[in-house]
This record gives structure tokens, sequence and C-alpha cells, in this order.
């Protein structure tokens, strides 16, 4: 690890001067990946820019609009658990206790979660080429050992797949993103944080260097009637997702008013089709409109020599995973939907 000098700030304004703009200066807070990004020499630091005192942004809190602000410094842990998102967004909270583990979602904050870089092994391995890591070097993922990597939006630059199970949660709740900076204030919609690839797979997203994500607003709807996440993954602790769904509905005398379906594990951002929810509306909640959603959403998916599984296993999980999302008791451990 080079060496690297450390300051605590106290406010936002404080860490926005202490970043400067300089594309050296790197922001902790729960470090549950940065301290990883140093370790294996995938980024350098100048300055660390402690940014836990600053309680302005440690809070969950309701709106007047009657939505739900989260703290960009809230831990995962205490989100997931808080009364107003168990009540209200149960969606999120499944989604939350669904990634890494009680000890790391007792560090990992919020703004960090959104934060996070891939998981790709070539990524991690700086002796192989990565065009996220040093652009224009090549992706090595493509004829490589690419079981987990992408099936949907990628390009021939990066198969990587965004890896956090909360932002699946957040995509399909329409959250939004407030952002502080140097040039003042912004609001960001959810969908527009993360991006894809293209030719620039080293921009994971939309924040300028010397900007600091302060909060995350959840919309008033909520779905806490119809909704389940799902994550498929080769084992059932601390794993990433080969294939996640988040799925909620607004559902009246048998008919759906209105769909939301997320993707996790497939893409270099949360996966969402309006298309596919469009489609579901005003129809009936059974096997043949969820299968035809699923495969709305999974058209163009492109699997690669040992990922290809991948589309399939997608296209199952979505049908499985919104029947359900109409029976939120079946997520209960040893609970099997009806279908």
């Amino acid at each position: 690890m080079n060496n690297f000098s450390y300051i605590k700030v106290s406010n936002t304004a404080e860490a926005i001067l202490q970043i400067d703009g300089d594309i050296r200066n790197k922001i902790v807070a729960g470090g549950t990946n940065i301290n990883d990004l140093l370790k294996y020499f995938i980024t350098k630091a100048d300055k660390l820019v402690d940014i836990n005192p600053i309680t302005e942004n440690n809070s969950i809190i309701r709106l007047d609009n009657g939505g739900v602000r989260l703290g960009s410094l809230c831990t995962n842990a205490d989100t997931a658990y808080d009364p107003i998102i168990e009540e209200r967004y149960p969606l999120l909270s499944k989604a939350i206790l669904a990634g890494a583990s009680a000890q790391i979602r007792n560090m990992a904050t919020n703004g960090g979660n959104l934060m996070q870089r891939t998981r790709c092994y070539y990524f991690y391995d700086i002796n192989t080429p990565c065009n996220k890591r040093d652009p224009g070097s090549g992706c090595s993922a493509i004829k490589g050992y690419n079981r987990i990597h992408a099936i949907l939006g990628q390009s021939e630059s990066c198969i990587a797949v965004f890896p956090s199970d909360m932002c699946v949660a957040l995509r399909a709740l329409d959250a939004v993103v407030n952002i502080n900076g140097p040039e003042g204030e912004r609001v960001l919609a959810f969908a527009e944080f993360h991006q894809l690839p293209g030719d620039s797979p080293h921009i994971d997203n939309s924040l300028k260097h010397g900007e600091i994500i302060t909060s995350i607003d959840l919309p008033k709807e909520g779905f806490n009637k119809n909704y389940s996440y799902l994550k498929l993954r080769d084992r059932s602790s601390y794993a990433f997702a080969l294939v996640s769904v988040a799925a909620a509905f607004e559902i009246e005398d048998n008919t759906i008013k209105e769909a939301r379906i997320a993707l996790g594990g497939v893409a270099h951002k949360p996966w969402r089709v309006s298309e596919a929810e469009d489609f579901l509306k005003a129809k009936a909640p059974n096997k043949e409109n969820f299968e035809n959603a699923a495969n709305i959403i999974l058209e163009g998916a492109k699997g690669y020599e040992h990922n290809s599984f991948k589309i399939e296993l997608a296209k199952r999980a979505i049908v499985r995973n919104c029947f359900m999302a109409l029976h939120p008791e079946s997520q209960r451990p040893g609970s099997k939907p009806s279908l």
C-alpha cells in the first residue's frame, strides 16, 4: 500500500474542500471496498478524507412529501433494521440483508454501497489487462473465465457486473441521489447514477470528482404489500449474485396496477426495462404474463463461454420472484411460492 495522508472532517463543506478536485484524494467512510482497492494497488491515494464524523448525513428521516431520506453515512445494517424501512420499504430491507455479511453490513455505508466497484476477477488482478482498471489495455474476461459476468448492457470494452444488492432495490423503488460538490448541490435520479461501460468502463457512475453523496431519497410508495427480493448465488452466505431480482407490485382486484422489476448480477448497473413493466399493467398476475415480461427484460441478452446459463436462469428467477412478490410470506425459510 502506498503512503498517504489522512484527515477527518466534520461537515460536508470541509470534505469537499479537502478533496479539492484532486483525483488522488479519496473519501473513506465504512472502508469495506476502498481498503481492498488500496491494498491490491487498484487505486492509489495521496490523501484519505474520513467523512464518518459528518453527523448531518447520518440519519433516516421522514420527508414532507411522504417519502424517506436515507443518510449516506447510515450503515447498511442500521438502514435495513430501521422500523420505518422495515414497515414501509421491506423490499429494500430484504435486499440489504441479502448482501455481504453481518460484519460488513455493520460497517458499510449507504453512500459507499452506491460507489462500490466490480468484483471481476481480472479487475482485482493487476497482472492482467482490464479496461476498467487500465483503460485501453483490453478486457481479459471476454475470452477468460466469465461465469459471473454480464449478459446485458455490456460492451466490447467490458463485461463486468455491478455487485450491489441494495442498489437493485433502490432502482426498483425509483430512488433519487442527493449530491453536493464544488459547484453546489444537485439531485440525480437513481436510474442515471450508474453508467453502462460503453467505451469508458473505468467511469462507473455520474458522480464528478470532488462531489459527495449526502443522502438517498425514497418516494412515498414503498410497495409494502407485494414485494420480494430473490438472490441466486453459489452459496447462501457472503457471495455476490449470479442473478438477483427485486420485484414489487400494486395489485387491485387481481389486476396489476403498477409493476417494478429490477435485476442485479447481470449488467454494469441495476437493470430495469420499463417496457416489461408497462406490459404487465392492467394484466392478471399469472405465469404467462410473468414469462412474457421476463422475455422482454432479457431481450438482447448475450452470454459468453462460461455464463450463457445466466440468461435462462434470469428468466426463471424473474418468474419465480414475481410469484413470491404476490405472497411476501413465501420468503420465509422453507416456504415455496405457488405457481
